[in-house]
């Protein structure tokens, strides 16, 4: 069963045809972080406009590197929830209008199901149920994933997301954006433990987060190294040698990764134990993140759990994804009629 999926949820249009369930023969996204880096974040408006302008060659190419027209698909998916609802818009705009054009079935899908499921579509031997934590710029949750795609959300942030805090203090630093991956590098040549950062909520008793705190730290102590003229900036990590006293953004950068990966991680095997679950799975923008996985693994490997993740190009938003849940919720009997409307928020156990 063809399967093609869209998703537009936040800045990268995602269009793929995935093959019941999870074979990929197709997964285009283009990306818009170029239009964005200007603004150290991401514009919604332009965002929307950016997905107008490439929601149609990225679909056509979606078919053409799969081989396939759309008298071979079974059924067109797409995300209508939760995301930025202009950028939502443009992908169930499309995807309606092309379902009735083709008189395919239509199925809206909940994005952070997607993310879920992407880890089932490249490990065979997942087994249920398993705790997923999912962390990406918008999102951060651990869930309770069941047989049957059935979910019991057991906490989430209650701020910012964890990607989102990372973009935020990469900015602070003057490092661009986006901040994963250059904060991820740098903190590899840092001290973790150079500068003690709060871990909120971490031994709050339950699942819940929250990142703000994190963010907060770290933008008064940059403000204060600043204007005392103790912070070594672009990347002269050598410079600490001569100035004891100096701290530099490789310090700054690994120790507040330490921060916000210990909080994930011991609330992640925190569940773990708490459900005797034999699989934790990790998804989302932030799953790429090498001390996230490196720490969640160790951590696991203690309790006799095993750990997943995605390959990269299924970590971040992608088309596959959707289409790959949409596969399960096919054959649950879900059906969208051409009345389906995006959503700005929108949680998996409403589903």
């Amino acid at each position: 069963m063809k399967i093609l999926g869209i998703d537009t949820s936040c800045d990268e249009t995602a269009a793929a045809v995935v093959v019941n369930g999870k074979e990929v023969l197709s997964n285009v996204v283009a990306s818009q972080v170029e239009a964005h880096q200007e603004y150290g974040g991401i514009v919604p408006e332009l965002a929307s406009r950016k997905h107008i302008e490439a929601i149609n060659y990225i679909v056509s190419r979606a078919l053409a590197e799969a081989d396939v027209t759309f008298k071979d698909l079974e059924a067109i998916a797409v995300t209508n929830r939760p995301g930025l609802i202009g950028a939502l818009l443009v992908g169930v705009a499309a995807a309606k209008s092309l379902a009735y054009c083709h008189d395919l079935p239509l199925l809206g899908i909940n994005h952070i199901e997607g993310h879920i499921y992407a880890n089932y579509m490249v490990h065979d031997t997942l087994t249920f149920p398993h705790i997923c934590l999912t962390v990406s710029g918008g999102h951060t949750l651990l869930v309770e994933v069941h047989k049957g795609w059935q979910y019991k959300v057991l906490g989430s942030t209650q701020d910012d997301a964890a990607g989102e805090v990372y973009d935020k203090v990469a900015k602070y630093l003057g490092l661009g954006f986006p901040g994963g991956k250059v904060i991820d590098e740098l903190a590899q040549k840092g001290n973790p433990s150079a500068i003690k950062f709060p871990r909120p909520m971490r031994n709050s008793g339950d699942y819940q987060f929250s990142f703000s705190g994190i963010k907060t730290s770290v933008r008064y102590f940059v403000e204060k190294a600043r204007r005392a003229g103790v912070l070594v900036e672009n990347g002269r990590a050598e410079a600490k040698d001569a100035n004891p006293d100096t701290v530099t953004v490789e310090d700054i950068a690994a120790s507040f990764q330490a921060a916000v990966v210990d909080v994930l991680t011991y609330k992640s095997i925190r569940a773990a134990k708490s459900t005797s679950a034999r699989a934790i799975t990790l998804t989302g923008g932030v799953a790429a993140n090498s001390q996230l996985r490196a720490s969640l693994k160790i951590a696991a490997a203690e309790i006799g759990a095993e750990v997943y993740y995605p390959p990269m190009n299924l970590c971040t938003d992608n088309g596959a994804m959707i289409a790959g849940i949409a596969y399960e919720k096919y054959k649950q009997g879900l059906r969208d009629g051409l009345s389906l409307n995006a959503a700005a928020n929108g949680s998996i156990v409403d589903v």
